[in-house]
């Protein structure tokens, strides 16, 4: 494998706000805003229809985080961005945001 081919990190994917944490800074004083977003669809698998559920834990940052810290539950919104672990010690995977569109 390439290192290109390790490097693709990328999900887009819209729903509805269901949770959302007051906006904070980090120790370095960057705006942090974190929310989950429930994605509720119908798919195509395997030639049959299947529904789609998941909420999805997402942290936005930076210049992201101010433009949309009065953002609320029940806003519909289209993300995109990375995925990494909460934490070096964690397993556990949130979507960092780079781009944010209210729908």
């Amino acid at each position: 494998m390439s290192s290109t081919t390790l490097e693709a990190n990328q999900l887009v994917i819209a729903g509805e706000v269901v949770q959302i944490a007051e906006l904070r800074y980090t120790p370095a004083g960057i705006p942090l805003l974190s929310f989950t977003l429930q994605h509720i669809s119908e798919k195509t698998e395997a030639g049959m229809q299947r529904r789609v559920e998941c909420a999805v834990p997402v942290i936005a940052m930076g210049s992201i985080a101010e433009q949309h810290k009065h953002l609320k539950e029940g806003t519909k919104a289209r993300v995109a961005g990375f995925l990494a672990k909460r934490s070096m010690k964690s397993t556990q995977l949130v979507l960092h945001i780079t781009t944010l569109e209210i729908i």
